[in-house]
């Protein structure tokens, strides 16, 4: 099974227990290398049916504040798209089963060697790619490895895209679609826009692949609110900050991501 039927095979698990698909997001790196994937393992143990691996990177543009922190922490300690890339085949070998998306931006992976770096992350275990800050225009190189690799090359659509970019952007994602809920950065909000039921629907007429929404999804109730609307949850920031929660991030990190489980129901 390549990545593209990885992640495919995911979603569709989900829906015939008549639930969106979570997908907690989780710095590599953070607080420390192996701690992050006792992390990692953990919250795959607790309920995930993909996991979205944050690649660290200095500018991350999309990001708030704790991710922005975590992902500063990692680079302090030396964490780069090579580690990355050795860290997901750690998680293979630990018996992590899940789809795992590398989350990262694009200068890292154009110094790593664009086809470079998705035959290896290929080799190790990694199922596909999401990249916020490259737009499909200059995407040519990483979406024809991708294709070679069958790996899967995630695009973002924000919430004020025309209706011509969904429409692009839905032909040329693969894997599934990345909904951001509202205009900004990443980070736990107490609410959930008021628009996103209509902007998921606007989405939904023209999509080939599954929508995933996230950006400020914090709780079990606004992951049951987002998975009655959507294919997929995906809960990052929050997750980071539960991490800090008692003495064990791992355990912690599974308690919480289990309590969003739950909330999707089934």
């Amino acid at each position: 099974m390549n990545g593209l039927e990885h992640i495919a095979s995911a979603f569709k698990a989900a829906k015939t227990e008549d639930r969106a698909a979570l997908m907690p997001y989780f710095t590599l790196g953070y607080p420390t290398p192996e701690m992050s994937l006792d992390i990692v393992e953990a919250i795959a143990g607790a309920g995930a049916d993909l996991i979205e691996l944050g690649v660290p990177f200095s500018d991350p543009l999309a990001d708030g504040p704790t991710i922005q922190h975590s992902t500063q922490v990692a680079l302090k300690q030396g964490v780069n798209a090579a580690q990355c890339i050795e860290m997901v085949a750690d998680l293979r070998a630990r018996g992590v089963v899940q789809p795992l998306m590398l989350m990262g931006y694009i200068n890292p992976i154009l110094a790593f060697g664009v086809e470079h770096f998705v035959a290896e992350a290929a080799k190790a275990g990694a199922d596909g790619f999401i990249v916020p800050d490259l737009p499909p225009e200059e995407a040519a190189g990483i979406e024809a490895a991708c294709q070679s690799h069958g790996r899967a090359l995630v695009y973002l659509l924000a919430p004020t895209s025309p209706p011509e970019r969904i429409e692009l952007l839905a032909n040329r994602s693969t894997g599934f679609l990345y909904l951001v809920s509202l205009t900004g950065v990443t980070g736990a909000r107490d609410t959930l826009p008021p628009h996103l039921a209509d902007f998921v629907q606007r989405v939904r007429t023209v999509a080939r692949t599954p929508l995933a929404v996230g950006f400020g999804i914090s709780t079990p109730e606004q992951a049951r609110a987002v998975g009655q609307i959507a294919d997929g949850v995906i809960v990052g920031s929050a997750l980071i900050k539960a991490t800090g929660q008692g003495k064990d991030p791992a355990q912690a990190a599974a308690e919480f991501v289990r309590r969003l489980r739950q909330g999707l129901g089934n």
